[in-house]
């Protein structure tokens, strides 16, 4: 069981890695002019036409809250890259976490809260860890909480952004436990940095559509039976008469935030639900946080289809 829920985690890394250099680009003719057809892994590179870290400020309130490492002389100019030292094949920070992540529950044999939030902490803190230029507002809401005095457990936000459903596969991968347990287990990990309901919600779906797949169920029933919130077959047979930029641009956000992102996650999986390469190229070219959609394409796609060894060779960032 577990060799087969780590297919579901290693498609996540592989639809972050393949989509990285063009994360948050919302303009489309500026992705295809920068990197061409995107159907193996490359390397960013300046400038980046949608960055916004020429607005993006983070004072850390003490020596502990400084999870920029060096990475903050960046902030606050225009066309950086908010990926741009990572190499080809490598991944983003909230999938490195995952990874430490998934180690630390395959481990210990079960998952403890506390001992994710000291590991969480640990990595955050130490310099090198990792090497991503950008760091999301949950990370610098937690550090900053932190630093006030909070506790660790009361440290998260109500945080709306899809990047909250990056540990969902790793958990699934991780834990050798199923149905309600493992669905409470995702809502209690996803809540400590990730509190909005509409995330939690979109977790503990995203949960339940892998453990039915597990089951024996087909991804695309799967999908529309559990996240029936969020997916409909009739609107997703219309809306695959359009090209997938079209929906994913004109009918739903690229955007981060839940309720349009998953919807769109969703809808992906479900037109690709035989081909794990299409649909994680796919989710790549409509730009937008496709990253973090992609914790729920690759994850999907990953479970019910096999992935491609060269890109498995391929990734840098291996749990």
């Amino acid at each position: 069981m577990i060799s087969d829920r780590f297919n579901a985690f290693q498609g996540a890394l592989l639809a972050d890695a393949l989509a990285m250099p063009v994360h948050w680009y919302y303009d489309r003719a500026a992705l295809r002019r920068d990197y061409g057809r995107v159907d193996r892994f490359l390397a960013p590179h300046n400038p980046h036409p949608d960055s916004i870290l020429h607005r993006s400020k983070y004072i850390p309130e003490s020596p502990d809250a400084d999870i920029l490492h060096g990475q903050g002389r960046f902030w606050g100019q225009r066309g950086v890259h908010y990926h741009q030292q990572l190499q080809a094949g490598e991944n983003t920070l909230n999938f490195q976490l995952a990874r430490a992540l998934f180690q630390q529950v395959r481990s210990e044999g079960r998952y403890d809260p506390s001992a994710w939030l000291r590991l969480y902490m640990d990595c955050m803190r130490l310099p090198n860890w990792h090497r991503d230029t950008y760091v999301e507002e949950y990370h610098r809401a937690f550090f900053t909480n932190l630093a006030r005095g909070r506790k660790p457990e009361d440290c998260g936000i109500a945080d709306i952004h899809i990047g909250g459903l990056v540990p969902v596969s790793a958990l699934f991968a991780g834990l050798d436990v199923g149905g309600e347990s493992l669905v409470a287990t995702v809502r209690t990990h996803v809540a400590l940095t990730h509190a909005a309901p509409e995330v939690l919600e979109a977790a503990a779906a995203t949960t339940r559509i892998l453990l039915a797949v597990e089951a024996g169920n087909g991804l695309r029933d799967a999908i529309f039976t559990h996240a029936s919130g969020w997916a409909g077959e009739r609107k997703f047979k219309q809306w695959s008469k359009e090209a997938d930029e079209v929906v994913i641009g004109q009918k739903l956000s690229p955007a981060c935030y839940i309720k349009d992102a998953f919807a769109a996650s969703l809808y992906l999986s479900w037109k690709y639900a035989d081909d794990f390469s299409a649909g994680i190229i796919a989710n790549t070219h409509c730009g937008g946080d496709n990253c973090h959609r992609g914790a729920v394409v690759g994850a999907l796609l990953g479970l019910v289809n096999p992935l491609p060894e060269p890109w498995l060779a391929g990734l840098q960032s291996v749990a």
